[in-house]
């Protein structure tokens, strides 16, 4: 399994209309490979430090959900980890950041993995082979966020078969 990682695209779409979906986890669905659907936890509507949400992940016949905590959202910055427990003793730290350079909006994922119990990181490694190397996944989710963030900023609808 894959210990970390970082991946960037530009994409024409607004700063602010890219913030506006990653802060927003509840979208998160609209542009994961993976994460097919997120929804906050405790009364938090917002990416506030502190905020938990549950996300919902699938990978081919594999389906899992994972706590999750916001630990910083500065404008153009979230970041959040994945909670431990019984079941998913693992950690991972995840962070998207956005730039502005020239006309475009940069924007970058990374992933470090905080705790794995060694047994865990080999059977991830087994069962979803996809999570060897996320590097091309990731970069695709990247290149959906920003499609899916050009067309909100634009008030359309995004067609789910052209992503």
């Amino acid at each position: 399994m894959q210990q970390s990682g970082r991946v960037a695209i530009a994409t024409e779409a607004d700063i602010d209309a890219v913030w506006d979906v990653v802060r927003n986890v509840t979208r998160v669905g609209e542009w994961s490979h993976e994460c097919v659907s997120a929804s906050w936890l405790g009364g938090a509507r917002s990416a506030t430090p502190g905020a938990r949400f549950r996300g919902r992940n699938r990978a081919h016949i594999f389906r899992w959900g994972r706590i999750c905590e916001v630990v910083a959202a500065d404008p153009y910055e979230l970041v959040w980890r994945t909670v431990p427990s019984t079941l998913y003793p693992d950690s991972c730290e995840w962070r998207i950041t956005l730039d502005e350079h020239d006309s475009c909006t940069v924007i970058e994922q990374s992933f470090e993995t905080i705790r794995a119990p060694k047994v865990f990181v080999l059977l991830y490694g087994l069962i979803i082979p996809a999570h060897r190397d996320r590097t091309a996944a990731l970069t695709d989710d990247l290149r959906r966020l920003g499609h899916v963030a050009r067309h909100s900023a634009t008030g359309h609808q995004v067609p789910t078969s052209t992503m």
